[in-house]
Formats: structure tokens, C-alpha cells, sequence
């Protein structure tokens, strides 16, 4: 499992369970350039596309599947990530599963699609049972929002986090999913495109999308305080305003399914 995430275990895997309901508020969601690339990239349509989007969570990526015209299935393992998806898209399909063993019909899905997701699960398995899950063509799209790392502030944060959280991860598997893919299932040239984008949010906002990661919900509110103050004090320095300026670089691996299914 050496191109898991270097905390993909059950106790991060399902951190998220105890910031379920505040998480989707604060976390970016995707630009629309994200999903005509993957629409170019798979040469499958969004609109009336079947889409199992694994690793669904609060279903931040689910619901522009849907605006976008897919017919989306959510997989969620965690019970309170998926309570939030049902509460938020109560007519969006949902089961309870992983990657690793999708709970999918083979040859059901025009699409399978990761949100953030795809480092928690083990390559080796979870390729290969999307692969099962897809139709003769179809496609498997995994992306990541991460800081961009071209950005100075951006990185200062990052490596400020990293010397102060045990549990910190970096994001070198994002753009490295394209070699992970080939690994596991040679031969189907796996594509990976990386994009840009920006908001601009309130730095509450900023503090709780940072509280919403892994390795801070792995800590606890209490042992978390004294990391987001600081970085408070860091941010208001560089924003005075207290709008802050997120900017992401979106790494994308998209593969496509073989037109014939092995015998």
C-alpha cells in the first residue's frame, strides 16, 4: 500500500465523522473548467451520464455532478458524512461502501469519479473495482483541490502545519495518481491535467476549512485551538482585511475503461 496516503488508516479515514456537519460549509467546492475537462478527457457527457462519485462524503462534488446533468450514486463509508449528503440531495441514490470494494453492479457506470477521496483507498483493490463498475469506454476521474504550492503564503502555511501537526500530510499523491493507475492497470495511458483557481472568503471560513481536515479533526477541538489561532495571527497579517484568497491547484488523472471487457 505504499502509494496510499501516508495516514489512510481507520482513524483518518473516518476522522471526518466528527466535523460531519460543519464540514461542507467551509470547504471549496470545484470550478466548472474542472468538469468540462473531465467531460473532454473521458469523451463522455455529463448529462444523463451514470456517475458513482466513491468517497461521496457531505456530497460537495455529488451535487455539480448533478447540476451538470449526471445521474449520480453516492458511496459513502462514514454513516454521519453520508446523513449530511442525504439531508442536502434526498434524491441522490446513496450506499454505504468503499473504494475498495464498491457495493456496484459491473458494467454500471458510464462514470466513477473521486472527490478527494481516492488516496484514502488501496490502489491495488480500488482500481481494479472501478475498472470491474465501469462500461466497455467508460472512466475513472480522481481530483484533488490542494494548495497551490506557487503561491508563497499558501506555502508557508503548509509548511508550518506540516512542522506542528503529527498527522500532517502533504498532497504528493496527487500528482502522482496517473503513475499509481499504470501501476496497477498498464497499458491505459492515464491522463493527468492540473488547473488553477481562486476564491476569496472570510477567514473564519479559511480557519474552518482548515479544522475540517483530516489531521485536525484527528486532534480534537481542544488541541487544535492553539494551531488556528496562530495561523489567525499569521493570515491577519498578510490579509489585514480578513478576506482571504485562497488560490488551488486542481490535479485531475482521468483513464478510460477498455472498449471490450476481458474474457
Amino acid at each position: 500500500m505504499a502509494d496510499q496516503h501516508p495516514t489512510a488508516s481507520a482513524e483518518f479515514a473516518l476522522s471526518f465523522e466528527s466535523v460531519a456537519a460543519q464540514y461542507a460549509a467551509p470547504r471549496p467546492g470545484y470550478p466548472p473548467a474542472l468538469f468540462t475537462t473531465v467531460e473532454d478527457l473521458a469523451n463522455t457527457p455529463l448529462k444523463g451520464a451514470t456517475v458513482a462519485d466513491v468517497g461521496a462524503g457531505t456530497g460537495i462534488a455529488t451535487r455539480l455532478l448533478r447540476e451538470r446533468g449526471a445521474h449520480v450514486i453516492a458511496v459513502e463509508p462514514g454513516p454521519e458524512m453520508g446523513a449530511q449528503l442525504r439531508a442536502a440531495l434526498p434524491g441522490t441514490p446513496l450506499v454505504r461502501g468503499s473504494g475498495d470494494a464498491l457495493p456496484l453492479a459491473t458494467a454500471s457506470a458510464d462514470l466513477v469519479t473521486y472527490a478527494q477521496a481516492f488516496h484514502w483507498t488501496d490502489p491495488e483493490r480500488s482500481v481494479p473495482e472501478a475498472l470491474r463498475v465501469l462500461r466497455p469506454g467508460g472512466a475513472l476521474a480522481l481530483w484533488w483541490n490542494a494548495p497551490d504550492p506557487d503561491v508563497p503564503w499558501s506555502a508557508a502555511q503548509e509548511a508550518r502545519l506540516k512542522a506542528r501537526l503529527p498527522g500532517y500530510h502533504a498532497h504528493g499523491i496527487t500528482g502522482d495518481a496517473a503513475r499509481i493507475v499504470d501501476r496497477v492497470a498498464p497499458g491505459l495511458a492515464p491522463v493527468h491535467r492540473r488547473l488553477r483557481w481562486t476564491r476569496r472568503v472570510p477567514i473564519d471560513v479559511h480557519l474552518a476549512h482548515l479544522g475540517s481536515r483530516s489531521y485536525f479533526a484527528s486532534l480534537g477541538p481542544a488541541r487544535s485551538a492553539p494551531v488556528l489561532a496562530d495561523e489567525r495571527t499569521h493570515l491577519l497579517a498578510h490579509f489585514p482585511d480578513g478576506t482571504v484568497e485562497e488560490t488551488y491547484a486542481v490535479d485531475l488523472t482521468v483513464v478510460r475503461a477498455p472498449l471490450c471487457k476481458a474474457r
